[in-house]
């Protein structure tokens, strides 16, 4: 229960004065459950003619009396001098009828403490999904290379859901039940502290057995969650995947493979279902079992007459108004017991959700970082090398400078280090030794936003939204308008097919630009950069999947785009790099070669070569 109350210190402290009302409401439907009960008392007497006591007016501040004799004195003088006017059934309406008003104003603060509790509900869930998914978009690139997609969907939806299901659900339970715990047992102790040790004795078997199985019930929700896991991550591969799947043929081997961690999913869940419904017939019989005890027990005393310890021992009607109350101290300790069980699962799913919230982020920004506006100078590299994790080295001792304003072209073949190289660039990564430098300040000195706005990508594969053309344009880009856009779809090629949809710059792309052609999806993240209006520019392979009249409808749009720019441009095919300022050849992670075509074509090494096997 220790990892369940720091959830609720980290999650629970803005709504605090949700909370203090949903308390306060509790303890008034508490109060009142019992006032309203002990109203059984004189009913019982009335009925039953139990009570041969003449009761007379006594004044309050008489002295050598409690206040709490006076006002039970006082209280039944009341109800019996109605009963001597209106007789003993009007007496007996009137405690019914004062039984109802008591029952209302209880019911009524339930109901205020339970619609208190639903922002407290509803907000925990919100924010820890925010947390999360604050979280993915602050965590490095490299963190997902070692996750699976489908997993961290799996704890951003299926965990969050058992966290709602389990532990906010379990929170009205336990505010409000052991309120009312606490009132009840007020209570025995007030009518009989003989019967309430006599109770006491029951109570830590049953919290022991049921802490058993709560502990083993967190053990294996968490294994069954992370086969959930393991269930969303193959669905997203499937749906990734499907041409491949139907061109060989492997629907039955997904099949089976799919059937096979959905029936170990459903054997765990089968195992820790059938625990937690074990809660209810647990605390239902155990409950019984107090109840049978303590009923012989005060049966014996009270045919007795006196009890164990000696002392005179209550009446029969407050004997029968100790069992109402045992009986709805049951209530409170079964809700209390689903809610014990219940937040295990939850507990479980959390542990999974603190691997993403407390995952390292090691692309951490400076307290105080170096704050730019516009790029003046060039990038240096200096001395980069870089490894993934305990990998192999991916770039040795890379060195070289760009100059504003100048194309730069990196060719080489996959694997050589290229896209890495380019990544550190706009800190995806950061360097294991040398250093990046703008304008000669180290970018690890730098804001990320800062640096990052001084940067536009094209990539090969096109990412665009399931959204509109418009807004897949305007993305990142704040209060573009549609002038703007339209200007900057018009150099990027790409307005005259955008016309010839229906919807025109509202038609929606799909789902990752599926209604789009490759070379429309790549002149759409053309015009995107175009309207950012970045002055460095990278471009990844950002015509390798096209056809060749998309290539050059492409081409054409990013030499528009690479005017003006100091541009940083990834090619295999080396025939749209020939006119950079300066290309640079890698090998193996290692700058081998450098120049300008010609220069490199005359010095006839691995260049040359690159270029040769491309005129075959």
């Amino acid at each position: 229960m220790r990892d369940f109350f720091r959830m609720m210190r980290r999650y629970a402290a803005p709504y605090a004065p949700h909370l203090a009302g949903a308390i306060l409401l509790n303890i008034l439907s508490g109060v009142f459950n019992v006032f309203s009960f002990s109203i059984i008392i004189p009913m019982l007497n009335i009925l039953f003619n139990l009570d041969s006591k003449v009761y007379e007016f006594i004044a309050w501040n008489t002295p050598d009396m409690s206040m709490k004799d006076i006002l039970i004195n006082n209280a039944y003088w009341s109800v019996y001098n109605y009963m001597s006017i209106h007789g003993a059934v009007g007496a007996l309406f009137l405690l019914a009828g004062l039984f109802a008003a008591l029952t209302l104003i209880k019911t009524s603060c339930y109901f205020g403490s339970s619609a208190v509790m639903i922002p407290i509900r509803t907000g925990i869930v919100k924010d820890i999904r925010m947390e999360i998914y604050r979280k993915v978009l602050s965590l490095p690139i490299g963190f997902f290379s070692e996750e699976r997609k489908g997993d961290i969907m799996a704890r951003i939806s299926g965990d969050v859901g058992e966290v709602e299901n389990s532990i906010t659900a379990s929170i009205e339970m336990l505010i409000k039940d052991p309120i009312l715990i606490l009132i009840y047992f007020g209570t025995f102790l007030y009518i009989s502290p003989e019967l309430t040790l006599f109770v006491m004795v029951f109570v830590p078997a049953f919290v022991y057995i049921m802490g058993v199985i709560g502990r083993q019930l967190r053990r294996q929700s968490l294994e069954a969650q992370s086969l959930w896991s393991d269930t969303m991550s193959q669905i997203e591969e499937t749906l990734g995947g499907l041409r491949i799947i139907k061109a060989f043929n492997a629907e039955k081997k997904m099949d089976n493979r799919f059937d096979s961690v959905t029936d170990k999913m459903r054997r765990k869940y089968n195992r820790v279902n059938t625990r937690q419904v074990l809660a209810h017939p647990v605390s239902e019989f155990l409950g019984t079992i107090m109840i049978l005890i303590v009923l012989c027990f005060g049966g014996v005393i009270i045919i007795r007459g006196t009890g164990f310890l000696g002392k005179d021992f209550i009446d029969a009607p407050t004997f029968i108004f100790f069992m109402i109350i045992l009986y709805s101290v049951m209530a409170p300790i079964k809700e209390l017991s689903r809610a014990v069980y219940g937040i295990p699962k939850g507990l479980a799913s959390m542990e999974r959700i603190n691997k993403i919230l407390m995952a390292d982020n090691p692309i951490a920004e400076k307290e105080n970082p170096i704050r730019i506006s516009s790029f003046e100078k060039g990038i240096s590299i200096k001395n980069v090398s870089f490894r993934y994790n305990d990998s192999r080295e991916v770039l040795s001792d890379v060195s070289f400078e760009i100059g504003k304003g100048k194309r730069i072209a990196i060719v080489g073949e996959s694997g050589a280090g290229k896209s890495t190289l380019v990544d550190l660039i706009p800190r995806f990564y950061d360097p294991t030794s040398g250093c990046i430098e703008i304008d000669g300040h180290d970018t690890r000195d730098l804001a990320i936003s800062d640096l990052r706005a001084l940067m536009g990508n094209v990539n090969q594969d096109a990412i665009l939204f399931n959204d509109s053309i418009f807004n897949n344009i305007a993305f990142g880009v704040e209060g573009a308008t549609m002038e703007q856009v339209v200007a900057a779809a018009k150099i990027a090629n790409a307005h005259e097919f955008i016309m010839e949809k229906e919807g025109g710059y509202e038609s929606s792309v799909g789902d990752r630009g599926v209604k789009l052609s490759g070379g429309q999806r790549q002149r759409i993240s053309i015009a995107r950069a175009i309207l950012k209006n970045p002055p460095i520019l990278i471009l990844d392979e950002a015509t390798a999947a096209l056809d060749t009249e998309s290539e050059r409808a492409v081409q054409e749009a990013l030499e528009r785009l690479m005017s003006s720019r100091t541009t940083i441009a990834i090619a295999h095919r080396l025939s749209t790099i020939r006119d950079s300022d300066e290309i640079i050849v890698m090998k193996d992670g290692r700058v081998v070669e450098r120049g300008t075509h010609e220069q490199l074509t005359a010095l006839g090494g691995y260049y040359k070569r690159l270029n040769d096997m491309q005129q075959l």
